[in-house]
């Protein structure tokens, strides 16, 4: 229901409507009675409209109460009328500001004065008075006065809070942007994060918890929680965090990439020159694990993709990817299995940047730090070892570099033919996930690089690694003992590649 929806179900149940400026001629140009709130007051609009209802005549009507005859009184002295609704639009600033190539002087132009100030009066005298900020809130209103003639106390009650949160996200926009024209480069002296509950969720990490989606709208990113539900049942919690690492994951690809995520680690991965290949290298990362995972795809999903997909002795829970064919859809919506239980989540173009926050709540407060959005650069990188780099293995080694920062600490990975083949991850001692990421490779571990997130504080890893067929390793290096780690590749001509920049993710 629209603003003309809304006035002409108020002129049919005989209420008299006070409007401004452009609103006002909207409705009138719509065939409804409008009274000019200029006549009402006897004072009209000034200075370019920014003074248009700040008046006693207006506000009085609506902050009197009417269970005090003295505010009766004095209202009905001064020929007041007592106003039961106020419908405020506020003034567009925080999608105003969004806007490339805006100026400020257009930013500050959209400051709402009056708006906000009839919502706060109309808010506090919620036990006679009813606000409504938003056309989603008409429609209930219309019906209660069809009903009873009237709102209730409880829909003014909602109205209200509704109303006070309208203002104070409207009020956060306006200080946010004015706080990041002082301040630059710097965290905010004060951070406040608006978000608004989407979705309640069937439970959260465990059927005992329970769990609500709650959406950011200052996030303009491709992102889970605007994406569009294609198919499948209702996503879990757990879905959607492993979703958001997938997806994390693809975004920093530019090559076709799929990426397979189980309990919110990588279990496969891969890049390939077709999204078919890419999808089936990262299935074969760790095929036993795959099952029931997440896939996230950072290209369009094709019918050879959707056709591999649906092999017999898969089973996805969700996949998440910038669209799907029409021919794919068909197919992966068709089948059984997939119709009933597999989610299909399109996100869109994956070319707008995500947060350079990154946040986490704890308790009594917030973490907030940079994001860890990309890898340190290649110019950065040394080779630290006597025995030379071969020049087809950088491909693989800037590869397993990218995936280690989205592994839990502490994070080994192993990487051949742009393909992860092994995952050691969350263990206490690196030379744990070493070896779990060994064993997670098999014979595929023969030719491999290896990628750490951080130091190797002892050459046992080495060792290990060289044991298992290893080729070469990369890692950031700063560890007391790195001339013994460096010594202990150079013994089984492993090479090995510095970084100086680490990537623990807790």
């Amino acid at each position: 229901m629209g603003l003309t929806d809304l006035a002409a179900g108020l002129r049919a149940a005989g209420v008299t409507i006070y409007s401004t400026g452009g609103t006002r001629s909207h409705l009138e140009n719509s065939g409804i009675e409008v009274e000019d709130v200029a006549n009402y007051t006897g004072f009209p609009e000034m200075l370019d409209g920014r003074v248009k209802t700040l008046h006693p005549r207006i506000f009085a009507g609506i902050l009197a109460r009417r269970d005090r005859e003295d505010h009766l009184e004095t209202i009905a002295e001064h020929d007041i009328e007592p106003f039961d609704l106020v419908v405020v639009n506020l003034y567009p600033f925080a999608a105003t500001a969004s806007r490339a190539g805006v100026s400020r002087e257009e930013c500050i132009e959209q400051i709402d004065i009056g708006g906000p100030s009839l919502v706060r009066a109309a808010a506090k005298n919620q036990n006679d008075v009813a606000i409504a900020t938003s056309p989603e809130q008409y429609s209930e209103i219309i019906e209660q006065l069809q009903s009873i003639g009237g709102t209730t106390a409880e829909l003014r009650k909602q109205l209200a809070a509704e109303a006070f949160d309208h203002t104070a996200s409207y009020d956060r926009a306006i200080a946010d942007y004015l706080q990041g024209e002082t301040v630059s480069g710097e965290f905010p002296q004060t951070m406040h994060v608006t978000l608004r509950r989407k979705t309640q969720l069937r439970y959260g990490e465990n059927p005992h918890q329970r769990a609500a989606l709650y959406s950011d709208r200052n996030d303009r990113s491709a992102n889970l929680v605007s994406a569009r539900q294609i198919s499948g049942k209702e996503l879990s919690y757990n879905n959607l965090l492993d979703l958001d690492a997938a997806l994390e994951i693809v975004r920093g690809f530019a090559n076709p990439a799929a990426s397979v995520i189980k309990h919110n680690n990588p279990c496969g991965a891969a890049t390939a020159t077709t999204l078919v290949e890419a999808v089936t290298s990262a299935m074969a990362g760790d095929p036993l694990s795959a099952f029931g995972s997440v896939i996230g795809i950072n290209r369009t999903v094709d019918l050879a993709t959707a056709e591999f997909l649906c092999e017999p002795g898969l089973f996805i829970e969700a996949i998440v990817a910038p669209d799907f064919e029409a021919s794919a859809v068909g197919l992966l919506t068709t089948r059984p299995r997939w119709k009933e239980n597999v989610r299909l989540m399109q996100v869109g173009r994956l070319d707008s940047d995500p947060s350079k926050l990154a946040r986490r709540f704890i308790s009594g407060g917030m973490l907030v730090q940079d994001a860890d959005c990309m890898s340190s650069s290649s110019l950065q990188w040394k080779t630290v070892t006597e025995t030379p780099v071969d020049k087809e293995l950088w491909d693989d080694i800037s590869f397993g570099w990218e995936m280690v920062r989205h592994v839990k600490s502490n994070a080994i990975v192993l990487a051949k033919d742009t393909s992860l083949v092994g995952v050691g991850a969350g263990q206490m001692s690196r030379v744990d996930s070493v070896e779990i990421a060994i064993d997670k490779a098999g014979e595929r571990c023969e030719g491999s690089i290896l990628a750490s997130d951080a130091f190797f504080p002892f050459p046992d890893s080495i060792e290990a690694a060289a044991k298992a067929g290893v080729v070469a390793i990369i890692q950031p290096g700063g560890s007391r003992r790195d001339n013994e780690v460096i010594a202990a590749c150079d013994q089984f001509e492993i090479p090995m590649v510095f970084t100086g920049r680490r990537h623990f993710k807790h």
